[in-house]
């Protein structure tokens, strides 16, 4: 009998790819871009879509999405916690180039000639990035905490509140109600 080739990757393939660990029912779609996977750590429940980047130490924890174009670069870091997830375009960097004029920029220059500053992103449980968002390294989405679209997040934010803007305001309080529908997940096993 033939295998039907899907668009995502089988969990054979998965294990094929040399991730740090890979947890199950996971989707990642066969068009992501992935760089160390030895350095990348995937929960259960997982789905990266169409197009993403994953570069560095990233660690995904479980029902985690990840929605088509964003792009995660953890040179130094970036954990999302369980229930956390991102929509379509948003970008995650953990590392910044020094642009005063004093360093060189990119990737292609030796340490020497560069000023790369850094620290680890992290989504806490059940944060959330609407469309096109920017996160800054070093930050924190406390649990809750979820971003509109095209917000650019250059500082922690509140445990559950809904915040927006360039640069990111807090807008409102976040609801809760999201925490009784995974109390029906874990009941009825999922």
């Amino acid at each position: 009998m033939e295998k039907i080739q899907t668009s995502f990757y089988s969990p054979e393939e998965l294990k094929e790819i040399g991730f740090k660990s890979v947890g199950e029912n996971v989707l990642i779609s066969r068009k992501v871009s992935i760089y160390s996977p030895q350095k990348i750590s995937i929960g259960n429940n997982v789905r990266i879509d169409d197009f993403c980047i994953l570069s560095g130490n990233i660690t995904l924890g479980n029902y985690c999405r990840i929605a088509a174009y964003c792009a995660l670069y953890g040179s130094h870091g970036i954990i999302m916690e369980d229930y956390s997830g991102m929509a379509m375009k948003c970008t995650i960097l953990s590392a910044s180039d020094d642009y005063s004029g004093d360093y060189l920029i990119g990737p292609i220059y030796p340490e020497n000639v560069t000023n790369v500053k850094g620290g680890t992103v992290t989504f806490k449980h059940y944060s959330q990035l609407g469309a096109c968002c920017l996160v800054f390294p070093g930050v924190t989405l406390n649990e809750g905490a979820a971003c509109g679209a095209m917000t650019l997040v250059n500082r922690d934010l509140e445990p559950w509140t809904i915040n927006t803007g360039i640069p990111v305001n807090r807008s409102r309080p976040r609801k809760k109600g999201l925490l009784e529908k995974v109390k029906t997940l874990q009941i009825e096993g999922q």
